[in-house]
């Protein structure tokens, strides 16, 4: 017998024992874990706004490049996009199918990518100004699409004015307990190991000093920064980036902050490995589920599980949180942190739809990054922040077709998933069968990832990829799945 002691005898003595089996609190409805009802419904397009199109030349940065998907970039190349690009492209995106935008970070900073924070309250100069961005927030409501905006609370930029006054005052500065410094002075110089820097920055870079979210000071500001853009803006999410690197009490105390403005916000955090720590009802809604891309990837793209081996792993996964946490779980699999998925895939498409298609019959909330229905690819950063390829952008292009329908079908059965019966099996050697029951309302898919075709009695077909039908029957090549 299993309990809390571990396993001893199943004898009736030790049933009896109080100290054996396990023992469940009260569960006061205070303490439920609660969620949007919206998140779950919702499938999210991720957009790096500087590479996602340029809406208005006159707010270049000097140097700006022509625009140009086929070629690889550099940390420091900046092509133009912006705000207005991301509103010129708004019927793009309702016609694909999305009800949700991921922003990357569009506060005023100094390099492309935008994580070096110069003001918090103020829109990147390059990227527009405030009035732009509460026409796109309108726009987006206006098509039943919501806005999640990305907050840097960890660290700062160089540029801000709170560091600049640390490297002018040294330990005379009205900020210097906003940061973790060492020694004073505060150096500029660059050194040859960043390691040895005065201060703590994220990821040993020199231009993002870490900040000290448990001062008071630094905490208020934040968290004015975080309702400023909800009363003003009316934004609908926020994604925490580095959340794990930040102290628990500031994210309990943004959770109070952010939910009385709006209580229906959607608060995802940004960790990598598992979290139940951030998500027992009184920090997080839900993660960027990682894990959940690990295994999809290395089973689908790079080959390298087993097949029981990732089934093990997809029903591990689906176990760690809550239910109401895991119908919120924002799954991705590629981001502007990681090489994009038709590069892991060494460019073969169908792998990447078989992968794609995978996610979407997930419980959780879909995401896919920019140009991903147009077969973007691009290795790790900066290549996986490429333009996006609007030449590619046509009535026949097979992966943005492929995109529509897929995305049609998680909206349809989106219920199901949530609130279903989940079962994943291997019915033959590498042949994936999954299957979703609710209410009476069945949905399946068979995903072959052998090396032989596989033959299915023909049924109504929702989608299938790499497969051909003969008078009776489907015929599933290898690397090809069909959802029915």
């Amino acid at each position: 017998m299993y309990g809390d002691k571990g396993c001893v005898e199943n004898s009736l003595e030790n049933l009896h024992a109080i100290g054996n089996g396990f023992k469940l609190s009260y569960l006061h409805e205070i303490d439920a874990c609660k969620v949007p009802d919206w998140v779950s419904n919702t499938v999210w397009y991720q957009i790096f706004p500087e590479r996602f199109a340029n809406g208005n030349a006159l707010l270049n940065p000097e140097g700006t490049l022509d625009w140009d998907s086929s070629v690889t970039p550099k940390s420091d190349d900046f092509f133009g996009g912006d705000l207005q690009g991301i509103i010129d492209h708004m019927d793009y995106l309702q016609d694909l199918g999305i009800t949700g935008l991921y922003l990357c970070p569009i506060f005023e900073s100094t390099s492309n990518h935008k994580y070096n924070t110069t003001d918090y309250f103020e829109i990147d100069r390059h990227f527009g100004d405030k009035e732009t961005f509460r026409e796109l927030v309108d726009q987006a409501h206006h098509r039943g699409m919501k806005v999640m905006l990305d907050a840097v609370f960890n660290h700062i930029g160089s540029q801000s004015l709170q560091w600049k006054n640390v490297v002018k005052n040294g330990e005379q500065s009205a900020y210097k307990d906003w940061f973790h410094i060492q020694q004073f002075p505060v150096t500029t110089e660059k050194l040859v190991n960043k390691r040895d820097l005065p201060y703590h920055v994220f990821g040993f870079e020199d231009y993002m000093p870490k900040l000290n979210t448990a001062n008071p000071e630094v905490k208020n500001y934040l968290l004015k920064v975080a309702t400023y853009w909800i009363e003003e803006f009316n934004i609908d999410a926020w994604r925490l980036d580095v959340a794990n690197e930040i102290d628990h009490q500031f994210w309990k105390d943004f959770r109070k902050a952010v939910l009385a403005k709006n209580p229906d916000l959607y608060i995802l955090g940004e960790v990598w490995h598992t979290s139940q720590p951030w998500l027992n009802g009184d920090e997080f809604h839900a993660v960027m589920n990682y894990p959940l891309s690990d295994s999809i990837k290395d089973y689908f793209l790079r080959g390298i599980k087993k097949t029981d081996q990732f089934i093990d792993e997809i029903n591990g996964e689906s176990m760690y949180y809550k239910q109401q946490i895991s119908e919120v779980m924002f799954n991705l699999l590629d981001s502007h942190d990681t090489e994009r998925i038709l590069w892991t895939a060494n460019e073969d498409v169908q792998l990447v739809k078989s992968a794609l298609a995978f996610l979407f019959l997930q419980k959780g909330t879909p995401c896919i990054y920019y140009g991903t229905e147009l077969a973007l690819t691009g290795g790790p950063d900066p290549d996986c922040r490429r333009c996006m390829p609007w030449e590619r952008v046509s009535s026949d292009n097979d992966m943005l077709n492929f995109m529509k329908r897929l995305i049609k079908i998680r909206k349809y059965a989106s219920v199901i998933i949530s609130h279903g019966k989940y079962s994943l099996q291997e019915i033959k050697s590498d042949l994936v069968a999954l299957e979703w029951k609710y209410e009476g309302r069945i949905l399946k898919a068979i995903f072959n990832q052998s090396t032989e075709d596989y033959l299915l009695e023909k049924e109504a077909v929702a989608l299938a990829s790499n497969c051909q039908e003969l008078e009776n029957q489907l015929v599933i090549s290898p690397d090809g799945f069909v959802i029915f």
